[in-house]
């Protein structure tokens, strides 16, 4: 129904926090909808707790703590870039209370996998490098990595954006198809942004068939490009 209430879950990617899904919270919320907007550890209003400690488990269980104690039940939960991790690693713990699952523009990774494994060549050679010297996080990238189009909220990317633990793209995943078994999931694939990991994971679901598919023309920070239109993505994958 149109005017059904659903509860979202929404997901930051590296760097990021859940600041970067302001403008599409208050569009759902204004509909009347639930939004949660979860912080991950050592990240933004969360970057106070960074440590060598945090590892993928550490945000998929910010995930799984959440649902717990909102007693949060048939959510969609949206995964946006490297949310795509936390998301399908909370989902296996998480399969019975997810109704629908959103990967925005995100890794879709495979049992077994690290961070460290789909990464472009320079950009794992960067991370294998911190990892040697002893470095705990990766600086953020400037907002044009992102091709965040206004200069305004560019610049508001800029001042956000914070470093992104080293040891989350260090531990593999443990994964046995609770991700593929929720009732409802979609990718969406914002062009604006090349990645060819997100290209082939976009061809790959679409070439299975049991999944929504959105092709859209924005850069990857969706969230703050587009706003209304990923709220009306949201709601039709509710």
């Amino acid at each position: 129904m149109a005017d059904a209430k659903h509860t979202f879950v929404l997901v930051h990617g590296a760097w990021h926090g859940g600041w970067c899904w302001r403008r599409v919270a208050d569009l759902l919320r204004a509909r009347g909808h639930a939004v949660f907007t979860p912080t991950l550890t050592g990240l933004a209003d969360k970057s106070h707790l960074m440590s060598k400690s945090i590892d993928l488990d550490t945000h998929a269980n910010d995930i799984v703590n959440l649902f717990r104690w909102e007693r949060l039940s048939g959510a969609v939960l949206v995964g946006h870039s490297y949310g795509g991790w936390p998301v399908s690693a909370a989902v296996e713990k998480l399969e019975d209370r997810v109704s629908s699952v959103v990967f925005l523009d995100a890794f879709f990774p495979r049992h077994g996998q690290r961070g460290l494994d789909v990464q472009l060549p320079e950009n794992r050679a960067r991370i294998e490098a911190a990892v040697a010297r002893g470095d705990v996080s990766r600086p953020a990238p400037p907002a044009s990595f992102f091709n965040v189009a206004d200069p305004a909220d560019a610049a508001l990317v800029d001042s956000l954006t914070t470093p992104q633990p080293l040891g989350v793209s260090l531990t593999r995943i443990a994964l046995a198809g609770a991700r593929e078994r929720v009732g409802k999931r979609a990718y969406v694939r914002t062009r604006g942004t090349p990645n060819a990991f997100f290209d082939g994971y976009f061809d790959e679901l679409k070439a299975g068939g049991n999944w929504r598919m959105y092709d859209e023309p924005c850069g990857h920070d969706m969230m703050i490009d587009a706003p209304e239109r990923l709220v009306e993505i949201l709601v039709e994958c509710a």
